[in-house]
């Protein structure tokens, strides 16, 4: 059954299809019971709309082309014999539409009668799927009318002048510069313990259909919901659900025309339920990331081994070229991927993250004997966030705060606001709070090294930083060692990303750093949530605003000429771009190319009407692609470079899907491999602008 691969060039930078995507759309056409042409107009007329809009999959209801609710008129040979008539109708319209679309419909074949899926394409049936299990129960009566599709293999079937390949046995697989595998299941199928779409998946399977005629009871949308979903994530697949809606007999049963598109678990998009008109939901698919699941996901891969269904289908391949010009991708794209967008998952997320740092510093006390912590307070986002879990880890220990043993080390730039918050932040959460000026002692250190700063020359290279910064740890250290106490580290996820740490005896090492999976943005959100609730207290509001205010700086470097002293995002690039990054690099190992695509969807100056009018000012900072490109290149440059401190980081625990660093947990690389791959496809793939694009 295999076909040439279509020849087309490759779809433009701005297009999803460039990117792994598959624009697919579950369609609820109104129905007429009974006759077939009519319904196969209504089709036609979405098909046309999802070939004008770029789509490339387009499913229908269960029975759409006769109406599932007709009951005895299944077996009225006028009416089959109608269905067949539009069926021819609906595969030669298809010759001048490009997308593959799947209809439900009665078919005789083998001498029974078969509750069938008909996928259409190209202008002709490439193939025809019958129902495998038929419900006989409560208000179902389907073996009245027909048979089962189990066991019906290998097989042929004709219909409208046309003989194609019938059973349960096929895939369908698009060939071309876009390739994707589907399978098509009908309703009830979904609902057994062991649905076709299973070893659909496990047969190669990226997008998984299910044309449904539902009737709708309360409650029974998250039925539907929870099925797909669950199905979707255990196949590690796409599924798209289909069900009947406005036209169907609501003699004894009603109909609320659900459509809905849910990929590894999750809803990407619903239609509205009880449409009045025809209606779909329409979503890109993500092919990509979800082959990338599959491979990283041993245990799929077993099953595919253990089931060995990979060869009791039957592939039929078709032509498909994605369309030439550039899309608007058809999905939302999360800026902050470490962050939910919905409130209440957000609330419910930034509960769980606290309580995984507290359980995991509280264990790691508990083991060592030890009843104190000791932790530096800058002033700045990690050492709050930090001194947070260490505060609320003694009060679930019932021990008191005062047991947190709180330094504030100034340094040569350490400013004002900073040294103040670190103070009023101390005092606000009641810890033991002390300060150890290290100047002095980097003073000696740098004239003992004969660095010119010792010499009274403004020198500020990274020996002037990094003397600074690894005093601060040492201090700690001892201090930690005289009062019998463990080191809480403050370092997060970002930093060790993008290498922004003091290796060694620097603020790379603690004793234990419940931060070190947590990435920047998300501790803002974790900050400004605890803000939020008041728990901390009355004092403590205020204070934490102000640093959430406070730009990001090591404070390393003294302040030049003009006043301005360092950021550290002018060196290592915007956090929210660079956590953006991390994710799709580490967490779905997507290319460079696709990064900077997927960037640009989420934070071009075009995405900005997604965006909540309430926002912080530097979530409202939109970036041009040579921006997004520039700073994905350093942070590419910095990863690489950087290994070797993240193959010695202290314990901590992982927070979030979207993974560790830690090599005992989540990232395991060599600390001598080479970017120079990665970098290439960046440059070959991105163009420097949208226009070039």
């Amino acid at each position: 059954m295999a076909r040439p691969a279509a020849k087309a060039d490759s779809p433009p930078f701005l297009s999803p299809y460039r990117h792994g995507f598959v624009r697919v759309a579950a369609c609820v056409p109104q129905i007429a019971l009974a006759d077939p042409a009519a319904n196969a107009e209504r089709t036609l007329g979405m098909v046309a709309k999802g070939h004008d809009q770029g789509v490339a999959v387009m499913v229908f209801p269960e029975l759409g082309l006769s109406g599932y609710s007709i009951d005895d008129l299944h077996q009225q040979d006028a009416l089959l014999d109608a269905v067949e008539a539009a069926i021819g109708r609906l595969a030669e319209a298809s010759a001048r539409l490009s997308p593959l679309f799947v209809v439900g419909a009665p078919l005789r074949g083998e001498g029974r009668l078969f509750n069938t899926a008909v996928v259409i394409q190209g202008g002709e049936v490439l193939g025809v799927v019958p129902k495998t299990w038929l419900p006989n129960y409560r208000e179902y009566y389907e073996r009245r009318w027909f048979a089962s599709g189990l066991g019906v293999e290998d097989g042929e079937i004709a219909v409208a002048g046309r003989t194609a390949p019938f059973g349960v046995d096929l895939l369908f697989r698009a060939v071309g510069p876009t390739a994707f595998t589907l399978h098509a299941e009908i309703c009830e199928d979904i609902w057994t313990p062991t649905p076709p779409s299973t070893r659909g998946a496990l047969a190669g399977a990226e997008i998984l259909l299910n044309l449904s005629a539902s009737n709708i009871v309360i409650g029974k949308a998250d039925a539907r919901r929870l099925l797909c979903a669950s199905q979707s994530m255990r196949c590690i697949a796409a599924y798209l659900y289909s069900a009947a809606g406005v036209g169907e007999s609501t003699t004894d049963t009603a109909w609320d025309g659900q459509a809905s598109i849910f990929e590894l678990g999750e809803v990407l998009a619903e239609s509205g339920r009880f449409p009045t008109d025809d209606d779909w939901a329409l979503s890109d698919i993500d092919v990509g990331r979800i082959r990338q699941e599959r491979r990283r996901t041993g245990s799929f891969g077993d099953v595919v081994a253990y089931e060995d269904a990979v060869g009791d289908f039957r592939i039929v391949e078709y032509d498909w070229a994605p369309p030439a010009g550039p899309l608007a991708l058809a999905r939302k794209v999360d800026r902050f991927p470490f962050v939910p967008d919905d409130p209440a998952l957000l609330a419910e997320q930034c509960y769980e993250a606290y309580n995984i740092q507290v359980q995991g510093l509280a264990q790691r006390l508990k083991a060592t004997g030890l009843k104190k912590l000791v932790i530096g307070v800058s002033g700045g986002l990690d050492s709050t966030q930090a001194l947070i879990v260490a505060c609320r880890t003694m009060d679930r220990l019932g021990l008191p705060r005062e047991n947190v043993l709180a330094w504030t080390l100034p340094g040569f730039a350490t400013s004002d606001r900073t040294y103040d918050n670190a103070w009023k932040l101390m005092k606000a959460l009641g810890v033991t709070g002390a300060e150890l000026d290290i100047r002095p002692a980097a003073r000696q250190m740098l004239a003992d090294l004969d660095h010119p700063f010792g010499r009274g020359e403004p020198v500020y290279d990274v020996t002037f930083e990094n003397v600074q910064a690894g005093l601060r740890t040492d201090y700690l250290f001892r201090l930690a060692n005289q009062r019998g106490a463990l080191v809480v580290g403050t370092g997060d996820l970002s930093e060790l990303a993008l290498g922004w740490c003091t290796y060694g005896v620097g603020d790379h090492m603690s004793h234990y750093n419940p931060n070190a999976s947590v990435a920047k943005t998300l501790i803002q959100h974790l900050i400004r949530f605890v803000a939020g609730t008041g728990d901390l207290g009355p004092a403590a509001g205020p204070v934490l605003a102000d640093i959430l205010a406070t730009e990001i700086s090591p404070e390393l470097v003294p302040a030049g000429a003009d006043g301005q002293g360092q950021s550290t995002e002018s060196f290592v690039g915007p956090y929210a771009l660079q956590d953006f990054n991390l994710y799709h690099l580490t967490r779905y190992g997507a290319a460079p190319s696709k990064i900077a695509y997927l960037a640009h969807c989420a934070w071009s100056d075009s995405a900005r009407g997604d965006w909540p009018a309430d926002l912080p000012a530097p979530e409202r900072r939109a970036y041009d692609l040579a921006e997004i490109k520039k700073w994905l290149r350093l942070f590419i440059t910095r990863f690489f470079a950087n290994q070797f401190k993240r193959s010695a980081v202290p314990n901590g625990p992982k927070i979030s899907s979207g993974g560790a660093l830690s090599p005992r947990s989540d990232w395991r690389m060599p600390s001598d491999a080479r970017a120079d791959a990665w970098l290439a496809e960046l440059d070959a793939n991105t163009p420097d602008s949208t226009v070039s694009g």
